[in-house]
């Protein structure tokens, strides 16, 4: 894939029945999106008629209108001429609501612009049930008088919806009421601080509705929305997957990141849409793939096998499958190390093969964790590995995870301070107006309301207990946990600040107090929330700052997955294989996590406990590369190296 701000497509896309643009950061495709709008709006103003958009909320098209309202601000686009359908609206909920996607547009863009507020128009959420119909009935009418949407923006769930257009929601549908399914509502659980609290109803444009629309720009970013990318564009149009109807619309695009267009025929196996340049990560992707659709050992793959999957013109300029398999076979074994952080002079055997830095040991190690429970969840083996085998190891928990915590975890904590001081005549001022402030507050607390600023603090507080003893089992020393606290989280909602200069600095900070040389960060893009990618950035910033510093010269970072998502084998640059102990005692360390354990408040699309979902990846990684031919172990921990490139958002 490319890794400039270009967007590209392949020559030979013919799987693809929805023309996409892949771009190497989902801001690119963003503001690649943002010009085509704000080019169709000039036109039209210069032709002196109005632009109908009609406009999605959630995460994806954010970027579009930030840009949007950029070049409102400096370059002079005039939004005098537009008139905005909004795409839906939960159903009940009031416009001045938290999660009102009414107030969402207004905070994102309409009231950022000079828009005429007589051109805006949204499904009324607020309005009797008995109205309802009546209301979409005018609402289609209005569009209609407009001339119709010219543009359309969409975001894309992972079942496959747009709008609240349900799996099942047929072609020809209009704007109606419908009851949302599950899984969408336990994808909404985070921006309602519980599944319980999220709507059951939505007014959205129909299926037909939106087809209607002159132009329509699809946006995926992620590699959470890989897979349903890939049967919305390349698979048979379905009721199942709604968004497959815009296959055969002339005037429908697709901008993905790199992450999203993953498993694109001509990203995934590109051997089957056209010729390509075998390189090494395109000849392993291949045999892997070949070795696991015939469930054989990489070093028992013949010709004959090679041929029947297509694959002649590989045999034919690399060598024999022989040649091929064994080259494939030692890249994955060179990636299997029990010794992360290298070895000790001492058990350094003749043949060894060497890590990045293998002359120095101990190393300094820092693990940064972007919730105060992913370190131990994502490489919670690989901790145990680094500090059992003498490194200086130290983990930075990068935010409070504060908002993960039940309000009745809060009320029990608060009144066990105040039973604690009561029992033990302890005189503490404020203690007793803090315990009588956290009842009245979260009794009282309406579905939604953002917490008060004692409540959250006695939240990240629960969460940072939990991390020092999770640590504490790991072996990890007290003074060698710190906890940042980073600003962009600091909002009490799902919705974070962005990414700030105070946030880089914290993290550049420690990074020349510990001097390590090696980092370990959080890869694990799919997190549903986000705060994953803005943790990363963080440190992949701070990395660069550093990158003149002379201790850097000897720094690795390694990027680790786990809570969401799992590297692949071809992917994986540096596996940690664990006995059946190293899963117990990283189990435990997990269930020190109290608060995550049975069942976390937000538990995105994988309803699986963490210490679940991680044993799971885990043992599959390890039963991968036993299938493959490797050795046979109880788990894995894969790791890839970051190597100053990236299309992660800096």
């Amino acid at each position: 894939m490319t890794e400039t701000s270009m967007d590209t497509t392949a020559n030979n896309t013919s799987r693809e029945k929805i023309p996409c643009r892949v771009f190497a950061k989902a801001s690119d495709a963003s503001i690649a999106a943002a010009k085509e709008i704000a080019a169709l709006i000039r036109a039209r103003a210069a032709a002196g008629e109005n632009c109908v958009l009609g406009l999605a909320t959630g995460s994806s098209p954010t970027r579009v209108y930030e840009e949007l309202v950029r070049l409102h601000r400096d370059e002079g686009l005039s939004f005098a001429n537009v008139i905005v359908f909004s795409l839906d609206e939960y159903y009940p909920m009031q416009p001045d609501e938290l999660q009102s996607n009414a107030r969402f547009l207004h905070e994102y863009l309409t009231d950022l612009v000079d828009i005429d507020l007589a051109n805006i128009h949204f499904p009324d959420g607020s309005i009797e049930k008995s109205q309802v119909a009546d209301f979409c009935a005018a609402y289609e009418a209005k569009i209609a008088e407009a001339g119709g949407i010219d543009l359309q923006i969409l975001g894309l769930s992972r079942i496959g919806h747009i709008g609240c257009n349900e799996p099942g929601s047929e072609r020809t549908t209009r704007t109606r009421m419908i009851t949302l399914d599950r899984v969408t509502r336990i994808d909404a659980a985070s921006n309602f601080f519980g599944a319980e609290n999220v709507p059951r109803h939505a007014l959205t444009m129909g299926v037909g509705t939106i087809l209607e629309s002159k132009k329509i720009f699809l946006l995926g970013f992620g590699e959470g929305k890989a897979a349903i990318i890939q049967q919305t564009v390349e698979q048979e149009a379905t009721p199942a997957v709604p968004a497959s109807f815009l296959q055969g619309h002339e005037g429908a695009e697709v901008f993905l990141d790199e992450a999203a267009a993953s498993t694109l025929t001509r990203f995934d196996t590109p051997w089957l849409v056209g010729p390509i340049d075998w390189d090494a990560a395109t000849t392993r992707r291949a045999v892997i793939s070949l070795a696991t659709r015939l469930s054989k050992a990489i070093l028992k793959l013949t010709e004959a096998d090679y041929n029947e999957a297509g694959f002649q013109d590989l045999l034919a300029n690399h060598g024999s499958a022989y040649d091929i398999n064994l080259r494939v076979f030692r890249h994955l074994q060179s990636t299997i190390t029990g010794w992360p952080g290298g070895k000790p002079a001492h058990a350094k055997q003749v043949g060894d093969r060497p890590g990045h830095r293998d002359d120095i040991f101990p190393k300094r190690v820092i693990v940064f964790s972007p919730h105060p429970d992913d370190d131990v969840i994502s490489m919670g083996g690989t901790l145990i590995r680094l500090v059992d085998q003498g490194h200086d190891t130290h983990i930075a928990y990068q935010t409070s995870g504060n908002i993960a915590v039940f309000d009745q975890d809060a009320i029990r904590f608060a009144e066990f301070a105040g039973d604690f001081c009561r029992e033990f005549q302890i005189h503490a001022e404020g203690l007793e107006q803090i315990e009588d402030h956290v009842d009245e507050f979260l009794r009282k607390k309406r579905s939604g309301q953002v917490d008060s600023e004692q409540v959250q603090r006695i939240k990240g507080l629960i969460r940072r207990g939990e991390a020092r003893e999770g640590a504490r089992c790991c072996g990890v020393k007290d003074e060698n946990l710190h906890f940042l606290d980073l600003p962009f989280y600091q909002t009490g909602r799902v919705k974070k600040a962005p990414l700030s200069d105070e946030d880089i600095r914290i993290t550049v900070d420690l990074l020349r107090k510990i001097q390590p040389h090696q980092i370990y960060a959080a890869g694990d893009l799919s997190d549903p929330h986000g705060t994953h990618r803005v943790c990363l950035s963080a440190i992949l910033q701070a990395c660069q700052l550093c990158s003149d510093d002379p201790w850097y010269e000897d720094c690795a970072v390694w990027l680790y997955r786990g809570a969401w998502q799992e590297w692949a084998p071809e992917d994986i640059e540096m596996a940690v294989p664990l006995s059946p102990q190293e899963v117990e005692r990283k189990r435990v360390a997990i269930f020190k996590h109290e608060s995550q354990k049975d069942r976390a408040l937000f538990p995105g699309s994988d309803m699986r406990e963490f210490w679940q979902r991680a044993e799971a990846r885990n043992a599959d990684t390890a039963r991968r590369y036993d299938m493959l031919g490797l050795a046979e172990y109880a788990a894995i921990e894969g790791f890839v190296r970051w190597d100053g490139k990236t299309g992660i958002e800096l």
